[in-house]
């Protein structure tokens, strides 16, 4: 509601939730004219053209599909699918639909990554050698967000009965986007450690068992043959949301942090390199997500970040699993 409501040309008009009564009752709280008990009532109003997916991780696929075969333009929560299989079929129905269709990675929001990935194309860095990528959350160990131990929303991404994927799930697109992204780079092969901790006695707390991972890490070879290192966490204790990526060159560096809501970009080049110097430089304005599925409506063309694209990023997650689960390296087709 936030992000779009700031887009002009962009009319909010209809919310749905499968819960009967949620949302009549974020309708009235949010000022939006209808309201309707679970899609398929949406669907059959059929008074709008696009939606926004923001249902759990696990519907993310039927919801979506149901859309595109009612001829709808959708910009779908992350992660798309819980596996590459799901997100390519959603990819190919989408395209086959001639349909717009985007992913909300919102750390793409960050002017620093965006700026980073620029300098990196115009070749500022000369040839990538290493890359260093974080994200670290820390609501396993704090209260900032709430008390996970106590709430369903936190709860629910614990237990792989209830549809969590673990961080590498929730958030391994994220981290994963961010690196190949900023890289200008992609992975041609990764290596990954799963972890979960223990968190509660017989790690079960009511109806959920708290079995999802806490906890990843990953080395990787990019296709230029630059080596990165990747890691993804709930028990990063010190930081609330915060992913920070460092791309190392020939000819100089770039680090790049972001909380979310704000962007810092460092670069160490020239005579810097000798003195181990880092300083700031200076951002420029970009569009925001909302903005760049709204311009892809009104043109035609399909924006970034794309389905195709997060179903790249799905196969990255999914090699993940593979390699934690049988402790090798996985190839990237």
């Amino acid at each position: 509601m936030e992000e779009f409501g700031k887009v002009p040309e962009c009319r909010i008009v209809a919310c749905a939730d499968a819960l009967p009564g949620r949302a009549a009752a974020y309708a009235e709280k949010s000022g939006i004219a209808h309201a309707f008990d679970g899609l398929e009532e949406a669907l059959a109003w059929n008074g709008f053209d696009a939606a926004i997916n923001a249902t759990p991780d696990g519907v993310h696929r039927e919801t979506t599909l149901a859309l595109l075969a009612a001829g709808k333009h959708v910009f779908c929560e992350k992660p798309l699918a819980p596996n590459h299989a799901d997100a390519l079929e959603m990819t190919e129905a989408a395209e086959r639909a001639g349909l717009i269709n985007m992913v909300n990675l919102t750390y793409r929001n960050s002017p620093a990554l965006q700026h980073a990935r620029h300098m990196v194309e115009a070749g500022e860095l000369g040839e990538l050698r290493h890359v260093e990528a974080s994200y670290r959350q820390s609501w396993l160990v704090g209260k900032a967000w709430g008390d996970w131990r106590t709430a369903d929303q936190w709860l629910w991404r614990l237990s792989t009965e209830h549809g969590s994927t673990g961080v590498l799930g929730d958030v391994g697109i994220h981290i994963l986007d961010f690196a190949t992204y900023g890289a200008a780079d992609d992975i041609a092969s990764l290596n990954a450690e799963l972890v979960t901790f223990p968190k509660a006695p017989g790690d079960q707390i009511g109806k959920y068992r708290l079995d999802a991972n806490d906890s990843v890490a990953m080395t990787a070879r990019f296709q230029s043959g630059a080596l990165a290192t990747i890691v993804a966490t709930r028990y990063a204790t010190g930081h609330l949301n915060d992913l920070e990526l460092k791309l190392h060159g020939t000819k100089g560096a770039l680090w790049v942090e972001t909380n979310g809501r704000t962007s810092s970009l460092k670069g160490c080049f020239g005579e810097d390199i000798d003195t181990v110097t880092w300083r700031d430089i200076e951002l420029p304005q970009i569009r925001r997500n909302a903005r760049r599925f709204i311009d892809a409506l009104l043109s035609g063309v399909n924006g970034d970040t794309s389905f195709r694209r997060a179903a790249d990023m799905q196969k990255l997650i999914d090699a993940a699993f593979l390699s934690s689960a049988d402790k090798r390296p996985i190839p990237i087709a």
